[in-house]
């Protein structure tokens, strides 16, 4: 009994709890939603961890091109692979391909996030009057 407390305190945390992990559908929420969600666990974290399966793969390389592209992350990791799972309509056992790409921060995120945030305070101050 003592081996399994030991086994499960030495364990890592499961890659589905970590605190810096989104997992993109391409259904559920509009593609900002994950780009603003990404750079919040980036300004919290220092880096964010993309997933998705399936037809929600394009949407995951798109929010990591938009923050590469706006000089907000860099690539540090790209993973694929393929998980087994139940069809379903069927039942049957069907393989969906997977992709973790995992961001970090480029050196001059917290300038980048700083101006933005400047910029939207000083739109807000012109609407007002």
């Amino acid at each position: 009994m003592e081996e399994i407390t030991d086994g499960v305190n030495n364990m890592n945390i499961s890659d589905s709890h970590r605190k810096n992990r989104i997992q993109v559908s391409n259904t559920k929420k509009p593609l900002f939603f994950y780009v603003n969600l990404a750079k919040r666990y980036m300004q919290q974290h220092n880096e964010v961890e993309l997933s998705a399966l399936g037809m929600a793969i394009a949407t995951v390389v798109t929010i990591a091109e938009i923050l590469k592209n706006n000089g907000l992350a860099v690539e540090k990791k790209i993973m694929t692979s393929t998980v087994d799972m139940k069809d379903e309509s069927r039942g049957r056992p069907v393989q969906k391909a997977k992709i973790e790409i995992l961001l970090g921060k480029t050196a001059n995120f917290d300038e980048l996030m700083a101006a933005a945030q400047e910029e939207r305070e000083n739109a807000d101050v012109e609407e007002q009057s």
